[in-house]
């Protein structure tokens, strides 16, 4: 079976890098369909095959996770004497999702080693998916404002995704709007994937072989949607528990699935920590309201605690801005800086240890 590169994205990711389109000598364009543990399948023009890494991504991976190949790279294939396909470099990556403090030894929580793990690669719209069917009845504004910030941070587009508005029976505008007001700038839909709401104003993101991930918790009805735009239960699902709103971890891998009427999306599995990864604007988008607040500020240097003159504090005693608004900001602040520093520490480390090493092959041959 062969396949057609340009609605896989091919043109598309070198007209956004701007590049020629040579390869290394001796390889082929592929994109990564899924990742195993040292191979991946991956989309070739000649098909869908399983390749193993090359020595070159073991190497670069060992010293950083993050130049793991990830599901949505476009990478260099080489055809080996045994009739194989070996997977031999990663091409640079347009944009890519990365979530900080997940090393290769955690189990899913933050290891607070200042290392990345890359959720999807080469993405144009990140679609956020949050359910509308809590047990409390609100969506979880916090989290949406994390994963918008990484979202930004990614170079991808965000588009936050109400799903299952069907189950929420009254004050859904109530609940689109304080979603909206979380993520100014931001496209907020409501959805429902099993009536067909909103479908078609998602799909309409993908044209021109565009590329989307779904991130979300568990139980946000991220397959579901992801089948209701590929026309077939092409992904696994399950219902969610009544009691709580809670779902089981149906997907366990990521996945970049092309869709009939054109475009790719990825479906992830669900998510229950991200941690921020070298953040520069990122927060800074998410929360441009309360920048543009703090330009009136008496000091440039404002905390926006107890110092007079503060005008962020002055919108939150008037009810301009939530409290909570600001809580949600000094949170990822701090956490982006906390991550900075451990990200340095890393680099320093790494830095140290490479000389050390240097300075003791030289001394060995300087003995006699």
């Amino acid at each position: 079976m062969s396949f057609d590169l340009s609605l896989l994205g091919w043109q598309h990711f070198l007209a956004g890098l701007d590049l020629d389109a040579e390869l290394p000598a001796g390889t082929v364009p592929a994109r990564v369909a899924r990742v195993d543990r040292g191979a991946a399948e991956v989309i070739a023009a000649d098909g869908q095959h399983q390749a193993r890494y090359g020595s070159r991504i073991r190497r670069a991976s060992a010293a950083d996770p993050v130049a793991l190949p990830c599901v949505g790279d476009w990478v260099a294939l080489t055809w080996l004497p045994e009739g194989r396909y070996e997977l031999d470099e990663v091409l640079p990556r347009r944009t890519a999702f990365v979530r900080g403090g997940v090393s290769r030894h955690s189990t899913g929580g933050l290891s607070g080693d200042g290392q990345g793990q890359v959720l999807a690669a080469n993405v144009d719209i990140v679609f956020v998916a949050e359910p509308s069917m809590h047990s409390t009845d609100f969506a979880d504004l916090g989290r949406i404002e994390r994963l918008v910030a990484l979202a930004w941070e990614s170079g991808g587009q965000p588009v936050v995704l109400v799903t299952k508005a069907d189950l929420f029976d009254q004050g859904l505008d109530d609940l689109l709007a304080d979603v909206a007001s979380a993520v100014p700038a931001v496209d907020v839909h409501p959805v429902c994937s099993l009536t067909g709401e909103g479908v078609d104003l998602v799909r309409g993101y993908l044209g021109g072989a565009k590329t989307a991930v779904v991130l979300g918790p568990s139980g946000a009805g991220k397959s579901t949607l992801v089948n209701a735009l590929a026309g077939d239960g092409v992904m696994e699902t399950q219902q969610v528990r009544a009691a709580d709103g809670r779902g089981r971890h149906t997907t366990v891998h990521r996945e970049l699935i092309p869709l009939p009427g054109g475009g790719l999306i990825i479906d992830t599995p669900g998510i229950r920590r991200v941690g921020l990864y070298e953040m520069s604007d990122g927060v800074d988008l998410v929360f441009s309201d309360i920048e543009e607040l703090a330009e009136g500020c008496r000091f440039s240097d404002c905390a926006h605690g107890d110092e007079p003159g503060c005008a962020v504090q002055a919108a939150i005693e008037s009810g301009e801005l939530p409290e909570r608004r600001l809580e949600s900001w000094n949170k990822l602040q701090r956490e982006a800086a906390w991550m900075a520093r451990r990200t340095d520490a890393r680099l320093r480390s790494e830095a140290t240890r490479k000389w050390k090493i240097i300075h003791k092959q030289m001394r060995g041959r300087s003995r006699p």
